[in-house]
């Protein structure tokens, strides 16, 4: 059996992979290896290593990495723990393949240890471009030191080769986060008011608003914008995410609780896990903020999107995005907008541009027939010849 080793570093990544850890599980041919990190092992991000044990998953090596700091030189020294956690956790579980999926710094360390070690490596959703966050650089570096591709469209199939991947290595699967909409029963209104605590209003915004990690000191100003845009929408039931361990998140959290303390329509979650958030999803009127889920998932169920700013900048949209500057005049016209009548009949038959699940098990599948042998010499495939 072909040992795969799978590394999780936040709850939105985790929701990705959680149906291609259920396949591996599951297969005759594979043996399941989990390495958690990250945002996963911290109160203040709802340690949502529960969640992933909750969901029958046993974990073979959890590697604490994350200092309290949200600074440049705090994330530069969790990377560097990380690559020594990754280092020692790989050269005891020995895995055959080492299966990564997106963007973020604690996933980079992890690549980097395989990649010295001569682990083959799988990446999941590379060739997508977020021009305002340190991710576009970070994805891309991945890409070069995989060895299998697993890509959202076929924009982002020709990007890898672009990149100078061999065709034959570059499988286009689709988004995997609309997966969950297809396997797991959602709420239903009453059942997630419960879940929640939290009465739903006539009319509901989800929020989530990351760091653009790319701009210097922004991230508070742009936040402040966006709760003096929500500040006027008394009758609007307000739910908030926290965002990631970004840089300058620090301060995205303070002013959030700060928020939610002055107004009695809002309430905030530092993880929502997938099945209440996809709930959310269902019964709120628009998703408000800069998350990918924002433009991957939420548009399969013909629902608005509110993208603020440059964070995803790049990234395919569906007709259900509205973009929008972050500052508080645009945003609410965005509101208005995204709440329209007009709006909601426009975007009824428009197409979800990361396909319609079924992702996950294209995943196992190819993995499962994959020849890991003498995979790591690689060519550059030069898109001229």
């Amino acid at each position: 059996m072909k040992k795969i080793c799978v590394v999780t570093g936040s709850r939105a990544e985790y929701g990705l992979l959680r149906w291609v850890l259920e396949g591996i599980k599951n297969s005759k041919l594979l043996d399941l290896q989990i390495i958690v990190t990250g945002m996963h092992l911290l109160p203040e991000f709802g340690s949502t290593v529960n969640s992933i044990v909750k969901d029958g998953f046993n974990i073979n090596k959890k590697i604490e990495m994350l200092l309290s700091s949200d600074k440049p030189v705090g994330i530069t020294k969790s990377m560097g723990l990380g690559l020594i956690g990754f280092a020692e956790a790989l050269n005891e579980l020995m895995p055959d393949l080492l299966l990564v999926l997106g963007d973020r710094f604690e996933i980079l360390a992890a690549v980097n240890a395989a990649y010295l070690a001569r682990i083959p490596i799988a990446h999941i959703h590379g060739g997508e471009s977020t021009a305002g966050a340190i991710d576009e650089a970070i994805r891309h570096s991945i890409t070069k030191m995989s060895h299998i591709h697993f890509v959202a469209s076929r924009t982002y199939k020709n990007r890898v080769i672009q990149l100078g991947e061999h065709p034959n290595t570059v499988f286009n699967v689709g988004g995997l986060g609309i997966d969950n909409f297809i396997k797991l029963n959602l709420l239903d209104k009453n059942s997630l008011e419960k879940a929640i605590q939290f009465k739903l209003k006539n009319i509901n915004l989800l929020i989530t608003f990351h760091p653009v990690t790319l701009e210097n000191n922004t991230s508070k100003n742009q936040m402040n914008e966006l709760l003096h845009a929500l500040a006027d929408l008394k009758d609007t039931g307000l739910i908030f995410t926290m965002p990631n361990a970004d840089t300058e998140s620090k301060v995205l959290f303070q002013m959030i609780h700060d928020f939610v303390k002055k107004n009695t329509n809002a309430k905030v979650f530092s993880s929502l896990g997938q099945l209440r958030y996809l709930s959310c999803i269902k019964y709120v009127d628009a998703v408000i903020g800069n998350s990918s889920s924002g433009l991957i998932e939420v548009p399969y169920l013909k629902k608005p999107t509110i993208n603020i700013g440059d964070r995803q900048k790049g990234r395919l949209k569906a007709d259900s995005v509205i973009d929008c500057k972050p500052i508080s005049l645009s945003i609410n016209k965005a509101i208005k907008k995204a709440l329209s009548n007009n709006f909601k009949l426009q975007i009824k038959d428009s197409i979800n541009p990361y396909g319609n699940g079924g992702g996950s098990e294209k995943i196992v599948k190819i993995i499962e027939g994959y020849n890991l042998n003498d995979i790591l010499k690689k060519n550059f495939f030069d898109i001229s010849q």
